[in-house]
């Protein structure tokens, strides 16, 4: 996906080891659609060579305010008027000091000065050892930052370069990168609490053997970082996946359905939007044995019984808040034939107001999906599309009828 299609970046590259990601930064913005200046200071330049960002970015890279290539010698004004978003990272605690106090003495700090505050970001990504990080001069520093106006994202922790382990580390490429296509995407749902699950569930029949399904949680995953973008807190339960969390997004991991509805029912009070995409299983063995079920030429083939597994969207659909409406719950069905009759029917029996259905086996561990939107004036498809581009589509649709509830 071309997330940056038609962004002019700014990539300022200040003082630190951590320039060392900001190459593959450039990389990875360049690959999601951008176009990217990069703009270094003298310190940056011992870290890394302005050749290599050149190469990377495809531009000359910016260093001086005194570059004669510029006709009217004012690179600190051309470079930040071109741009649709600057992003400092590293972002060495001597910048964020400079920042912090209006100081302009090289071209990265004078164009950070000079951009038009209301119509180009500015994002900065700290890197620092974890004594400086949590020094209060750098803490009091970044807060004025941010008082000003700039967007200051967090920091990983880990082990550093001078061999100490703490927080202060810049973070990834790829956490930055979506952390600017984030701020790009309109915050439709700022101000909600969305709960998602996701995943499939695990029901156990001895300690080494259980019942699941073919479910990724792709979508899931997908629909919670599409909520966190348009700016909504995000909480995701989800079963036996190994994906990695999405940024921002609150995670709870667990195993079974008697497991997810206990953690669903936990975090549903301050919920105001229940996305239910997990599969979860409709049946669990009666009785799990407490040890492996052995075979052998003496022993009998073993017999499962089940009891249902407990209904976790319609728990929530059915509770005082979800009758209300304080609560907009939101079911998924995967079905493998007559999605629409069958869609229909699972709506009407959850009592949710919008059900999304899709085939399952046309899209378990896959990267796309199609989707039908079905709700009591009919059914409208979102045709086939990555599962990030389509969970965006979805959230969309979700905080259109969220205005439209009042």
């Amino acid at each position: 996906m071309k997330d940056l299609a038609g962004k002019h970046i700014v990539l300022g590259l200040t003082g630190g080891i951590a320039c060392y990601k900001s190459a593959e930064l450039c990389r990875l913005l360049i690959k999601a659609g951008a176009t990217v200046q990069v703009v270094m200071t003298a310190a940056a330049e011992q870290f890394i060579t302005l050749v290599t960002m050149q190469a990377l970015s495809q531009r000359p890279v910016a260093t001086s305010q005194w570059d004669a290539r510029e006709a009217n010698n004012m690179a600190h004004i051309n470079l930040s008027r071109e741009a649709d978003a600057c992003m400092i990272a590293p972002c060495s605690a001597d910048f964020v000091a400079k920042l912090a106090q209006g100081r302009a003495d090289e071209l990265l700090s004078l164009m950070c000065l000079a951009r038009p505050a209301d119509s180009v970001p500015l994002l900065i990504a700290p890197a620092m050892n974890r004594e400086m990080w949590s020094h209060p001069a750098t803490q009091r520093n970044l807060a004025q930052v941010a008082a000003d106006g700039a967007v200051v994202l967090g920091v990983g922790t880990g082990e550093q370069a001078c061999g100490e382990t703490g927080d202060g580390r810049m973070l990834e490429p790829q956490e930055l990168l979506d952390e600017l296509i984030a701020f790009f995407q309109p915050k439709v749902l700022a101000g909600q609490h969305v709960l998602v699950t996701a995943g499939p569930t695990y029901e156990a029949i001895d300690p080494v053997r259980g019942i699941t399904n073919l479910s990724s949680g792709k979508m899931g995953f997908a629909i919670a970082r599409a909520a966190r973008e348009a700016g909504a807190t995000v909480t995701l339960v989800v079963g036996p996946v190994s994906l990695p969390t999405p940024r921002g997004v609150q995670r709870v991991d667990v195993r079974s359905a008697s497991n997810m509805l206990a953690a669903v029912t936990e975090k549903a009070p301050v919920a105001s939007i229940f996305i239910a995409t997990a599969a979860v299983a409709d049946w669990r063995p009666a009785q799990a044995s407490e040890q492996k079920i052995k075979k052998d030429s003496t022993s009998a083939t073993p017999e499962l019984s089940f009891v249902e597994n407990p209904d976790i969207l319609v728990a929530l659909a059915q509770s005082p808040r979800g009758q209300s409406g304080e609560l907009f719950c939101v079911g998924f069905a995967a079905e493998s034939h007559d999605l629409l009759a069958n869609a229909q029917a699972k709506r009407l029996r959850k009592g949710v107001p919008l059900l999304v259905g899709n085939i399952g086996p046309a899209t378990f561990g896959q990267d796309d999906n199609a989707l039908l939107l079905v709700d009591e004036l009919g059914a409208r498809e979102l045709s086939r599309d990555s599962k990030l581009a389509l969970a965006r589509k979805l959230i969309a649709d979700i905080a259109v009828r969220i205005r439209a509830r009042g």
